[in-house]
């Protein structure tokens, strides 16, 4: 009976150190899991309060959140399902300034577009402003020089350039003043 006493006892015993154990572990997972958290949420702040003084564009990846606010505070047209692959960059750097966007979108969108911003045509342009634009694998000039253009300018030195590709639905933004 003491035998069987012990062995229970022994049993209590283990059972404890391994509930200790696997509690711990929780806890110091649960400790990692916070600390990542806070960290995420701290960074996700930082980058938005930032934004709002320096705002930011990503050439170099689609559709980022900071891509979609310029988008709106650009384009100026509601950000709808068929508007998608938004690239942008900025030089606003010096006494001028430029932005170019590309995306993909609808021609009732390319359309709306065009009439927001009281935009013109032009075939007979042959100057496309391409010295100030930068060069991205989504900003294809040789491409761009074969579209329509739309033109808008202001007598203060502002220009919006805008082309669309029918067939790929491709659309190109180009904002710039002197």
């Amino acid at each position: 009976m003491l035998n069987q006493l012990l062995i229970f006892v022994n049993f209590i015993k283990i059972s404890t150190i391994f509930l200790f154990f696997i509690s711990c572990n929780r806890i110091k997972n649960k400790g990692i899991e916070i600390a990542e958290n806070t960290k995420n949420n701290i960074h996700e702040k930082s980058n938005n309060f930032r934004d709002k003084f320096l705002p930011k564009f990503d050439a170099y990846q689609a559709d980022t959140k900071f891509n979609k606010r310029r988008f709106k505070d650009f384009i100026q047209i509601e950000l709808t399902p068929d508007i998608r692959n938004i690239y942008c960059f900025d030089d606003a750097t010096g006494i001028d300034s430029d932005y170019q966007f590309a995306f993909n979108c609808s021609k009732e969108t390319a359309d709306k577009l065009i009439k927001k911003h009281q935009m013109k045509s032009n075939d007979q342009s042959l100057d496309y402003a391409f010295s100030f634009q930068n060069d991205f694998k989504w900003w294809d000039k040789k491409k761009i020089k074969k579209l329509k253009l739309y033109y808008f300018n202001s007598d203060n030195n502002y220009y919006q350039y805008f082309w669309y590709d029918e067939l790929e639905h491709q659309a190109y933004y180009f904002d710039f003043d002197m």
